[in-house]
Parts: structure tokens; sequence; C-alpha cells
């Protein structure tokens, strides 16, 4: 039986108990079948689409209803560009039937990971901005706002000055494609490798307020910034007022949060208590396999989501 069920089957029982043998009058019956009101998180967290396959199966559509049970009102999925636009739209209607809000894709820069934006060359800048034209489409049909930038490498023989200055003025060109439809590209800064240009938080809020657009902002990845630069709370009121979207995983492993180092409920708590309404995206593995591995997922983000707001 599922919560669903089991909620309203619960609800018809506690009514039948109130009013004695008396049979339930039509608005108590109506009442009894009411829909369970979802579980209320303080924060908006987003899972991706095969978080809790094993509990909801393969189905997109029916594992958003799953996540919209559990109080998960916010889906990311980085790779929605290679989606076919009927599988987009679907999920767009989907969400937008749920009530849920759609985080971010990663914009496609297409090519073998060397079209770095650092190096200035034309022909890697016209990749990245084909991209923002086609992500703008993908973002219609799912309604999302919000998109993943990664600038890519950096040059050992172009001074890194330079590198920046070419950085900025390509981010200022995608910034022209999205910002008249209202969307914004937000920067990851990365701990995958020591060769990419985009590692810390204060060098992303330098390029952002170079590019002065409100089209291009920080996602602030707390698993990262932990392995790169630490001080999670510290550096986050830095850099404030240029951090658009949030993104969690547990160090080590990258897990979902308790499963490492990372006290998530201070730092969620400090996030609420900034007045944050975004979403905080759940972009980590689940540390257990299957539907108890999943279960453990939404436990520890109901033991994270509970602090004090007073």
């Amino acid at each position: 039986m599922n919560r669903r069920n089991f909620f309203q089957k619960g609800l018809a029982a506690s009514a039948a108990v109130a009013l004695g043998s008396a049979a339930l009058s039509p608005e108590l019956q109506a009442a009894s079948l009411a829909v369970a009101p979802k579980r209320k998180f303080k924060l908006n967290y987003a899972p991706h689409f095969g978080m809790f396959k094993n509990s909801a199966g393969d189905d997109v559509v029916d594992q958003l209803k799953f996540m919209a049970d559990n109080g998960f009102m916010a889906l990311e999925d980085n790779g929605m560009m290679g989606r076919p636009p009927a599988e987009q739209t679907k999920i767009g209607e989907t969400l937008a039937k749920l009530g849920m809000t759609m985080g971010v894709f990663v914009v496609d820069k297409g090519g073998n990971g060397q079209n770095t934006l650092a190096a200035g060359k034309k022909e890697y800048i016209d990749i990245f901005l084909n991209g923002c034209k086609k992500a703008v489409e993908t973002a219609k049909r799912v309604n999302a706002k919000w998109m993943t930038v990664v600038p890519g490498d950096f040059h050992r023989d172009i001074p890194i000055g330079i590198q920046t200055g070419n950085v900025i003025e390509a981010l200022q060109r995608g910034a022209e494609i999205l910002e008249p439809n209202n969307m914004v590209m937000v920067l990851e800064p990365l701990s995958d490798s020591p060769n990419l240009f985009l590692r810390y938080s204060d060098q992303t809020y330098m390029i952002c307020k170079g590019v002065k657009s409100p089209a291009c902002k920080i996602l602030y990845d707390i698993y990262h910034m932990q392995k790169n630069e630490g001080r999670l709370i510290y550096n986050m009121d830095q850099c404030w007022d240029e951090i658009a979207y949030i993104q969690i995983g547990d160090e080590p492993g990258r897990k979902e949060p308790t499963t490492g180092e990372i006290n998530y409920k201070k730092v969620f708590e400090h996030i609420y208590k900034k007045g944050y309404k975004g979403v905080m995206g759940m972009e980590h593995g689940n540390a257990a396999p299957g539907k108890e591995g999943e279960k453990a997922v939404i436990n520890a983000y109901v033991a994270s989501d509970d602090f004090s707001v007073a």
C-alpha cells in the first residue's frame, strides 16, 4: 500500500471512530478521501532522475510523482538538453501539474572537452553561443530558469588575466541571449580536476561582477567548494549577492547529507535564515543501493532539514 492510500484510509477510519456507528455524511466521506498533504521541507530540495527509480520505477512521470509525494518539489536533470523535445515537453507538463520547479540543466557546449572559453577562440565561443540558443528552447519546454555553464580548462601558455577576460567576454555574449528570456546561466566552480579554469567561489564572484548581467550568476556547489576551499558559510556569505543556485553533496564520497564531514543541518539552517528561496540541487549519489538506500536519502533530508527557524 502506498503512503497516500494509507493516509486516506487512516482518515476514513478516524472519522468513523469519531462518529461511532453513524454513517459518514457525504461531506465527511469527501474529506476522508482528501489527498494527503505533502511533507513540507523548509528548503526546496531537487532530486535527479534515477535517484528514486527503485521505489518509483523507470518512468520519469512516476519518478516525479514519487518525488512530490515525499516533499521534493523541484527537479534537476543535467542531461535535459539531450532528451527528445517531446519528452522535455512531457516533463515540463508534469512538473506544472505537480507544482514542481525545474532546476538546472547543463548547457551543451559540444566538442571533445577542449573547447574552453578561456582560450578566446572564435570556434569555441560559437559552440557555446549555439548551446545557449538551444538551451533557451529546452528551457521553454520545461519552464526552466537556470542552466549550468562551465568554462572549461585553463591554458598554461596564456596569462590567467587574459583567460579571465576571454571568459568574461564570452559570458557577456551568452548573457545577451539569455537575459531577454529571463533565464540565468549559473557558473559552477568545480573540483574534478586541477586543470579546470573555474575552481573557486571568489574567482566566480569576480567573473560575475565583470559580466554585469542578471543572466550570469554563481552556482555554489557545496561538495565542490568543501573540497576546494572549505569555510562554506563564510565563503557563501562573501559571495551571496551573486549566488543564484546551490547544490548539495557530502564530502568525502559525494553522497547524501549525514554521510560525510559537512554539518549540513547547520549549513541548511544558515541558508534558510539568509532568506534563500531558490532550488537546492541534490547532485549526489545514494550511499546505499536499492529501496533502502533511497529511503535513507529521504531520511537524511528529513534529519538535515530539522532545524529551528526562530
